[in-house]
């Protein structure tokens, strides 16, 4: 199996209020992995006097923790559980009912030997490729829909801040947690997962470098800090131009790359290699299977890519 990792603040006069993780277990038979963007306030008064990286960190540690002992619990509810327990070790301190208290984009994925399981909540984005290189891009759209115009004023932002008409995200109330894209996709027809927080996923869709399945393909090639340099370099040449106006130049960037070996088709090179051992007193030298066909580019994401803000 392969996993890669990188998380860059925007900028090193502010803390980095993404999070990111993965966890396997000792079976290596499944694992699980969390990102988190956490929503920048506006200066002024959020109701809290800790600050979004503590609650990032908080958030993102019970997510990680409670999708790998509590494998019984969907993960929507594995969500709520962490939000409530985030919000305990505040609540007597922190004004929760803030529509500005520290809160984050959410992405999980959860798998085994059978299946591959995911949430979305907010603008964060989770590629699930399949073993063809076809990607599916799993994407929780409301704030996308909102028009522009209202994005731009604070106040009507906050007016539409977890609520139905809206968009949702999570901070001191678990019932977001309904509202969280989920599914589950047979392990067999997952190959790999990638999961970026918005300051990663500028690549596509905000400077349309190329689509969700290129940047799979980037990311197998480069890597997660391949993908944020590019990122980088795209945002200087962009600011020097006087290109798209943005409210940060440099965002905080998250990207988590892995690659899911086939439970299966392990076994069976296991099998092989046991008898090749009984048989000739160690296993013959074979190269790894490819990836992929590096002649090919992987098909278009079957779902279009989002419009950049």
């Amino acid at each position: 199996m392969r996993f890669e990792l990188v998380t860059v603040p925007g900028t090193a006069e502010r803390p980095n209020e993404d999070w990111a993780s993965l966890a396997l277990p000792a079976s290596g038979q499944g694992g699980s992995l969390a990102v988190l963007d956490g929503v920048t306030p506006p200066r002024g008064n959020d109701g809290c006097v800790h600050g979004v990286p503590w609650f990032t960190s908080r958030l993102g540690g019970a997510l990680l923790e409670l999708s790998g002992s509590r494998r019984d619990m969907p993960l929507a509810d594995v969500l709520a559980a962490s939000i409530r327990r985030t919000a305990d070790a505040h609540r007597e301190s922190c004004d929760l009912s803030h529509v500005r208290t520290p809160q984050a984009t959410v992405v999980v994925v959860r798998w085994d030997g059978e299946t591959v399981e995911h949430l979305v909540l907010s603008d964060s984005t989770l590629l699930l490729e399949a073993p063809d290189g076809v990607v599916h891009t799993v994407l929780d759209d409301r704030l996308d829909r909102i028009p522009p115009e209202i994005l731009r004023s604070l106040s009507a932002t906050d007016a539409l801040r977890n609520r139905d008409g809206g968009f949702f995200t999570a901070a001191a109330d678990p019932e977001v947690a309904v509202h969280a894209v989920t599914g589950t996709t047979p392990r067999a027809e997952v190959r790999a997962v990638a999961a970026l927080t918005d300051g990663a996923s500028r690549w596509t869709d905000l400077f349309e470098e190329g689509s969700w399945a290129d940047l799979m393909a980037l990311l197998r090639k480069e890597g997660p800090h391949g993908l944020v340099d590019r990122v980088r370099a795209l945002e200087t040449a962009d600011a020097r131009r006087g290109g798209a106006t943005r409210w940060k130049t440099h965002d905080d960037a998250t990207a988590v790359y892995a690659e899911l070996r086939d439970p299966a088709a392990a076994e069976r090179a296991g099998g092989l290699t046991r008898r090749a051992e009984g048989q000739h007193g160690r296993a013959p030298e074979t190269d790894p299977a490819p990836a992929g066909n590096p002649g090919r580019r992987p098909e278009p994401s079957v779902s279009p890519p989002r419009t950049g803000r």
